[in-house]
């Protein structure tokens, strides 16, 4: 006869070593021990005989545990083992559960760190610590849906009004994701389903001073700054070499060559993975002696004020900035490429393509190839010094000749 719910319940174990045996039919019964009361199924495959654990009751009930028999008896009827199946799908349940988002993006920054400056990779790995993995790192990555992604983690971000920022993290998970799919962890990137799915973000560009008078009031400002001397040396020299922020910041004494007055930076920590030269000025290489007096024992530049191990913050510039009165509508750090840019094009007439080189910007010979570091290195290390020269002359207040309209 067929088990029953309330015999389930109430049955004891009555002494017998192996338990006691009652079978509901199809081969499924109930093993009664002292330990507890456990399903199996009684099978025949290729001749022999062979035993299926269902579970355990209460955690599974009579129904389910006929479910489950029932289960085994339809893989049984297409000639397949259902003891196999259950430990593939046990090892796969295993892999997923060790396959979590924090561990694949983990793996995924490890292994691809090469291909990034150091300063992205630290940002990117805050990024994920900070907004992704507390809401699903612990969540096998095969598990995961874009409806996830978009309430646990953007809807978060975009509460906080940090719309542009949800934009890159989504960037970031997709990432991650076609990592996954690349070593079989998962069948495809679920980020493509969250197209159209966040709050549009108008594309600005970093504010910068670019009139050569305002120019020379910030360079007044710079000067009588009077906070950390690291943050005043990183301000005065931001102008010289109008660097990317990050590129500055993570500046390290080994990349320079104060006597020959050149600052070498590799393609590691460039945006473009390309090694850049950047010839530094008689000003530059004053400022840079006296910070290497201060820091010069260390690795950095500019190092932290808290620690001498890590870089310089990347808001250190920007909220020196806004102490000078600087709003961010204003001037920003990275502001100080666009000045460079705009004013040595417009007013001192440099050539364009010199000033693209030292933004380290992709510039094309004639024939279409990309100019190499050294190109025209001679004549930008002139440009550079003209260029530090023209910044004294704002900064003391001298008449500015706008070159080309003279011309």
């Amino acid at each position: 006869m067929a088990l029953v719910d309330t015999f389930v319940r109430q049955v004891k174990h009555k002494g017998a070593e192996i338990g006691e045996r009652y079978a509901d039919g199809g081969g499924m019964y109930l093993r009664v021990k002292a330990a507890g009361k456990y399903w199996r199924m009684d099978y025949r495959f290729e001749g022999k005989a062979k035993t299926l654990a269902l579970g355990v009751y209460p955690e599974v009930t009579l129904a389910e545990a006929r479910q489950r028999r029932d289960k085994a008896r339809k893989i049984l009827a297409h000639g397949i083992d259902p003891s196999v199946v259950k430990r593939e799908e046990k090892t796969a349940k295993a892999e997923a559960a060790a396959n979590t988002f924090e561990a694949i993006s983990r793996d995924w920054l490890k292994n691809t760190a090469n291909k990034r400056a150091e300063v992205t990779q630290a940002k990117i790995t805050n990024w994920l610590e900070k907004d992704v993995l507390p809401y699903i790192g612990k969540w096998p990555i095969a598990t995961i849906k874009a409806k996830d992604i978009l309430d646990k983690v953007i809807r978060r971000m975009e509460a906080r009004g940090i719309h542009e920022s949800a934009h890159r993290i989504v960037q970031i998970c997709s990432q991650v994701f076609r990592y996954a799919v690349a070593t079989g962890v998962v069948e495809r990137d679920v980020t493509a389903d969250l197209r159209g799915a966040l709050v549009a973000v108008e594309k600005t560009n970093y504010a910068a001073i670019t009139d050569p008078l305002q120019t020379g009031a910030l360079l007044r400002a710079i000067h009588a700054y009077g906070g950390h001397r690291y943050t005043l040396a990183a301000l005065k020299l931001s102008p010289l070499v109008f660097v990317r922020p990050g590129e500055l910041r993570t500046a390290e004494w080994s990349e320079i060559d104060l006597d020959s007055a050149e600052w070498r930076i590799p393609g590691a920590k460039m945006k473009m993975g390309v090694d850049h030269i950047v010839p530094l000025s008689v000003q530059a290489v004053s400022i840079l002696r006296d910070q290497h007096a201060a820091t010069g024992h260390g690795r950095y530049v500019f190092p932290s004020i808290r620690t001498g191990e890590r870089p310089m913050s990347e808001n250190t510039v920007n909220a020196a900035l806004r102490g000078m009165g600087y709003a961010k509508e204003v001037m920003t750090a990275h502001g100080f490429r666009a000045m460079a840019r705009t004013i040595m094009d417009e007013v001192l007439g440099e050539r364009v393509d010199f000033i693209e080189h030292q933004l380290a910007h992709m510039v094309k010979d004639p024939n279409g190839r990309a100019y190499n570091r050294t190109a025209h290195l001679p004549a930008r290390r002139e440009m550079m010094q003209r260029w530090s020269d023209y910044l004294d002359k704002l900064r003391i207040g001298a008449d500015v000749i706008p070159l080309r309209a003279a011309a």
